[in-house]
């Protein structure tokens, strides 16, 4: 189902088919539970469609009003101007700037000589059972 032919129905024949795809989904699910449907694809397919009938029932709760996009052709695409090539340009030497301010950020973050001496002693080295014996 498409949306588009759902919006031209009215609500009461949405609330319809709201109870018809519940049921749907449910005997669906029930079916592959027990191993008798053959096209698992039908459970997430009536799953849509219940979620796009419910959606636009709320939609008509809410009063909002959806405009269909007109479809066009596509454009032919104009010749590029010389503008452009400095604008690519930029972003060319901003990566370059980005190690700098982590290599920044991680000089930062990490203790001075002084921190690390009054920091925490390093862990002993665990004697395993047989050299503790």
């Amino acid at each position: 189902m498409r949306a588009a032919d759902l919006r031209e129905k009215s609500v009461e024949d949405l609330r319809e088919l709201q109870k018809s795809l519940a049921s749907d989904v449910f005997q669906n699910r029930l079916k592959n539970f027990t191993n008798r449907l053959d096209d698992t694809s039908a459970i997430p397919k009536s799953k849509r469609d219940l979620a796009r009938v419910v959606t636009l029932l709320r939609e008509r709760e809410l009063g909002v009003v959806r405009v269909a996009k007109p479809t066009q052709a596509p454009k032919a695409k104009a010749p590029k101007a010389k503008a452009e090539a400095p604008a690519k340009a930029a972003p060319a030497a901003e990566p370059a700037a980005k190690p700098k301010k982590a290599a920044a950020k991680k000089a930062a973050a990490a203790p001075s000589e002084g921190e690390a001496a009054g920091a925490k002693p390093k862990k002993k080295s665990s004697a395993t059972k047989s050299e503790a014996k």
